[in-house]
């Protein structure tokens, strides 16, 4: 797999800023927007990056200037949103299990609303009737995505509304008057058959005809990006190609033309991010050699929570003989980011970078152990910003209140 960053340019990254240290590179996150943008070229789509991969303001407002929409999934998420600078037309909200009044905040902030639950879709067809457009999540019951945790469709899922509750949708939209501009399904993340969506796609060509009105289908998004060599990854050119197909047949058969929507998150920014740690200790037990570094998975979940694989190197000493280490982190608890990793020998103090860490990495950091939360650090054009700063001391009693 091709390093878009050298080793030399993370090290010096590193002196710079210190480490545990995220570093986000925009030329990439503008390279996979625009593979989208070629792959649907024949085709009416937009995509709305998923925020909750990466919220870093400063990421939001590139995302948005290379001519990104945004997806959101919380009520600040939206206002972020606003604040850099997309325009309400250009956010779509879908909460999930939220109470009404953060609905109704996103109808009067003007942002596309996604509802996926009956409940819900009631209560505000009874308070708005027909007088602002809304999306409905459908659940197509269909198994996708690389994990049951980032499993969406299937139906015992709590995400959308089951396809098999159409009958009482279509009740509800009849007595309350309900303006339904959309509809949408997302099955899970980490997709690698396109026929995944293709699949949906036509439950989902079966329930536009119960919506005349209807202008968009959103189809989600879990285009699955490589983690290592030999990684099976979701073919863009060729879902954008059968796509272009079906919407092109529906056309022929209803007469209407409508949009199709995505909402890529990891596909936009996992591969622009690289996390650089220290290495603390090499420690040597009866069975394991451990590299100890100064993070853990307050700093990257992603493999105690996902199993997910990051590919990782050592930057300080890449020509050093290879060797079998397990990568840990300084947690007092069981935290593993690899077992029986192939390393250029580590030393204390070397560097190592993680691969593929701009989505879901620092967007689920916490101060568990209290624990200082990285800086943030992104390249335009080759020009690092510091975009986040370290965490102090002080940022851990920030709204604490001592009464003793």
């Amino acid at each position: 797999m091709a390093d878009f960053l050298s080793n030399d340019q993370l090290v010096t990254l590193a002196k710079e800023y210190g480490t545990p240290l995220y570093v986000y590179n925009a030329d990439q996150i503008r390279g996979q927007y625009n593979k989208l943008e070629k792959a649907f070229s024949k085709c009416n789509a937009r995509f709305f990056y998923a925020c909750k991969a990466l919220s870093n303001i400063n990421v939001l407002k590139y995302v948005q200037s290379i001519g990104a929409s945004l997806d959101c999934v919380s009520i600040n998420e939206v206002k972020l949103g606003l604040k850099a600078g997309f325009t309400p037309d250009r956010i779509l909200f879908t909460p999930n299990c939220v109470d009404f009044a953060e609905v109704d905040e996103g109808k009067q902030l003007g942002v596309n609303l996604n509802i996926d639950n009956i409940s819900i879709l009631e209560q505000f067809g009874n308070k708005y009737g027909g007088s602002y457009p809304i999306c409905i999540r459908f659940n197509p019951h269909i198994m996708g995505g690389g994990n049951y945790k980032i499993s969406t469709g299937h139906i015992d899922s709590k995400f959308g509304i089951s396809i098999h509750q159409l009958r009482h949708i279509e009740r509800v939209v009849k007595k309350t008057g309900l303006h339904v501009a959309g509809i949408h399904m997302h099955t899970g993340s980490d997709i690698k058959d396109v026929n995944v969506f293709l699949q949906g796609l036509e439950v989902m060509f079966d329930l536009a005809r119960h919506f005349p009105d209807i202008s968009f289908i959103d189809l989600g998004s879990g285009f699955k990006v490589p983690y290592q060599d030999g990684d099976v990854q979701t073919d863009i050119e060729l879902l954008g190609k059968k796509v272009t197909q079906a919407f092109q047949q529906y056309e022929k058969e209803t007469g209407k033309s409508i949009q199709v929507w995505f909402e890529p998150g990891k596909f936009l920014v996992s591969e622009s991010g690289y996390f650089i740690v220290k290495a603390n200790v090499i420690k040597q037990t009866t069975a394991t050699v451990f590299v100890g570094v100064n993070s853990g998975f307050n700093h990257l979940i992603r493999p105690m929570f996902y199993e997910a694989y990051h590919r990782i190197k050592n930057i300080s000493h890449p020509d050093g003989p290879e060797r079998i280490y397990t990568v840990v982190g300084n947690i007092c608890e069981t935290d593993t980011f690899a077992w029986d990793r192939t390393l250029n020998e580590v030393r204390e103090s070397d560097l190592l970078v993680f691969y593929n860490a701009g989505a879901y990495g620092f967007e689920m950091s916490s101060n568990f152990n209290s624990r200082l939360k990285p800086a943030e650090v992104l390249l335009i054009e080759g020009k690092a910003h510091l975009i986040r700063k370290r965490d102090e001391f002080q940022d851990l009693l920030r709204n604490q209140l001592e009464v003793l």
